[in-house]
């Protein structure tokens, strides 16, 4: 079965490769690096693949806020008469996975992709903001997964070590009962901990940007957008790892965890 990906660049995506290599790695026989512009003008169709990636990077220079301009460019484009957002949530509706990492999780929330409670798609339920620390995060996390999530990303893992490198990461709820439905729903799929520990924290710097109930991950009720702050296309080998020269660890980065999930899910389908 071939395995087709889509990875969208431009406009200030800045980790395309990186994105690319996971897929390379973990076996996607086709992986595309296309501009957004060619997106949204109509020339790429995304109904031949099965995954999209928003990479991380800074869409527009997040000068309405985080991928706030690219959000509003998406919601107004049109390709034959449809919305290019409606294009994605059809797509998802075939089956089809989306990846959000660090900014284009920022982008995914603020299309009203994630959390899309009950599959009611375009409503913003909730955004990220300013880190509490009020500078720019570039550390490396440990994160507990919710093993209940519907999260196909997800599937089979404890425990993630990823680094985070933002500026806006804090994730808020829009409304009072937004958190408690992300808690409920099991749709926040990653917290922040602390080394060793499984519990989330609001505790600096393991919770590098103050997000509410520590929530580092969310996605839709379907679990095939996902969204998710921390780098997993930035740990692929034990060399990326921070102290890969003192300790003992795998060949294989965890990152790829993700990505393989994604593998396993499009195959199984």
């Amino acid at each position: 079965m071939p395995l087709n990906a889509l990875v969208v660049t431009g406009h200030g995506i800045n980790c395309e490769i990186e994105t690319r290599r996971a897929l390379e790695i973990v076996g996607f026989n086709k992986i595309d690096l296309a501009h957004l512009n060619f997106i949204v003008g109509g020339e790429v169709d995304i109904g031949g693949y099965q995954l999209i990636v928003f990479p991380g990077g800074f869409l527009d220079g997040d000068d309405l806020g985080a991928a706030q301009a690219c959000a509003n460019r998406i919601r107004h484009s049109k390709i034959d008469g449809m919305n290019i957002v409606d294009s994605l949530i059809e797509f998802v509706a075939r089956g089809g996975l989306i990846l959000g990492i660090c900014n284009g999780f920022q982008l995914l929330a603020k299309l009203g992709l994630v959390p899309a409670f009950d599959q009611v798609y375009l409503e913003r339920d909730i955004s990220l903001t300013a880190n509490d620390s009020g500078r720019f995060e570039d550390r490396w996390v440990s994160l507990a997964v919710d093993k209940i999530s519907p999260c196909v990303f997800t599937t089979g893992l404890d425990s993630l070590y990823l680094p985070v490198r933002h500026g806006e990461g804090k994730v808020v709820g829009r409304r009072a009962d937004v958190i408690d439905r992300l808690m409920c729903s099991h749709q926040a799929v990653l917290y922040y901990t602390k080394l060793g520990e499984s519990d989330p924290t609001l505790e600096y710097p393991s919770n590098p940007n103050g997000s509410t109930n520590g929530i580092a991950g969310v996605c839709d009720p379907t679990g095939r957008i996902f969204g998710l702050m921390p780098h997993p296309e930035c740990y692929l080998d034990r060399t990326n790892h921070p102290r890969w020269t003192r300790e003992e660890l795998p060949e294989e980065g965890v990152g790829l965890a993700i990505f393989r999930n994604a593998k396993r899910f499009i195959l199984e389908s």
